[in-house]
């Protein structure tokens, strides 16, 4: 809600000012007239240049993929669109996606098509999501759309929680190894340095002393050198080329970089594929496909399609510059253009390479474990090494006297 403040005119003619709230500056002069106020200002928090500033919303993924499914669900009953958005407002269980759709119902209701009141929420309805939502409303079959992008936000919602979740694990032997060295560093190496004071030092132990002693004395150094580049990373990850450098060094890594390409590949077809099937022009779908996929090295291939396709070309043909495509998904794009099927054969394929994503993704995870592993216990044998070497050269010594 916003709070307004307004003067205007009652029909006495005299001038009254006050305040009020209301979901946006429609709504607060609708209810000025039902108060039978005629209003000379209306200002809210946040007003520029004559408009309010539009709430940013967030709405989880899953959460707008039930809300697509019910809509459908609803309009497919032969409900009106305005009922449909109520039922939607008073079954919501997320406050925030309850408050955006109480913005678009007001939207819709003013005569706005379903597409412009989406628009004005670019943060919760990406290009994706409206592009379709507007080829439902123009050829009649709008349910349909919305059950396509319930599905599509459930599928990327399953993927992206079962990569999550298989990460949890190494994350967390990566956080307590660290920990423990830390640990180690601070408490426990300090405590043999008087002990060895007047030994003779190796290389190890001259190496863990001094980052002792950093850890301890010159700790924020430390935090500022992170922020440093920490800062450098996020500020070159704005840049393409950096980016695309990145993900060129990623997809190298074994097994690791086969599964980020099988992600991006299943993204792309199953894009794609919804859009082509819920009647999304080929060049409009392939731009917005070029922007979702995540995957910078696979947007290039996807905009040299979108040239070829506008010259009258194949889309297979492009696609298979660079190697980042199979070479059974390439024969299975050219064979479903000849057929004229490729909105459903791109689905086909996305779910048959989502199949052997999973199987990668637990590969990798398989090998991140181990390797996580491997590094803590380097790192636990090299503070055994700095403590141990010097105490056997001093017991050599005093067995030699």
């Amino acid at each position: 809600m916003i709070q307004f403040q307004y003067t205007a005119l009652s029909e006495a003619g005299t001038k009254v000012a006050g305040s009020l709230e209301a979901d946006n500056e429609a709504a607060a002069l609708r209810l000025l007239g039902e108060k039978r106020l005629f209003p000379v200002t209306v200002i809210g928090k946040g007003l520029v240049s004559g408009k309010v500033k539009p709430r940013v919303y967030r709405v989880r993924s899953r959460d707008l993929g039930i809300m697509y499914g019910q809509m459908a669900d609803l309009l497919g009953s032969g409900v009106p669109l305005l009922r449909t958005l109520d039922s939607l407002i008073k079954s919501s269980v997320s406050a925030s996606l309850q408050d955006l759709l109480k913005e678009v119902r007001t939207s819709v209701a003013e005569g706005k098509s379903l597409t412009d009141a989406f628009r004005q929420f670019p943060e919760v309805f990406p290009v994706l999501h409206t592009a379709m939502v507007q080829a439902g409303e123009r050829a009649a079959f709008l349910e349909d759309v919305l059950r396509s992008l319930a599905g599509f936000l459930e599928r990327l919602d399953e993927l992206k929680s079962k990569v999550t979740g298989a990460l949890i694990y190494p994350a967390l032997l990566a956080a307590l190894g660290a920990t423990v060295m830390l640990g180690a560093l601070i408490f426990f190496v300090p405590k043999f340095e008087p002990l060895l004071a007047n030994a003779k030092k190796p290389l190890p132990t001259e190496i863990l002393f001094g980052a002792s002693v950093i850890v301890r004395s010159h700790w924020y150094f430390l935090l500022i050198g992170a922020a440093v580049l920490i800062g450098l990373v996020w500020a070159n990850l704005k840049s393409e080329k950096a980016r695309r450098k990145i993900e060129a060094w990623q997809l190298k890594i074994p097994v690791v970089g086969q599964a980020l390409r099988l992600v991006a590949i299943t993204r792309f077809c199953r894009i794609l594929g919804t859009m082509l099937a819920n009647g999304v022009p080929m060049l409009q779908a392939l731009k917005i496909s070029k922007d979702a996929t995540g995957s910078t090295i696979l947007g290039e291939r996807i905009a040299e399609a979108a040239e070829a396709v506008r010259d009258g070309k194949r889309l297979s043909e492009p696609l298979g510059n660079g190697g980042f495509f199979p070479e059974q998904v390439l024969a299975m794009i050219a064979v479903a253009e000849e057929s004229n099927k490729l909105d459903k054969v791109l689905v086909q394929i996305a779910d048959t390479v989502e199949r052997r994503t999973n199987r990668q993704v637990d590969q990798a995870v398989r090998l991140v474990e181990p390797a996580i592993l491997c590094l803590v216990a380097a790192g636990i044998g090299c503070l055994a090494l700095g403590l141990l070497l010097p105490i056997f050269t001093m017991a050599s010594q005093l067995g030699s006297r």
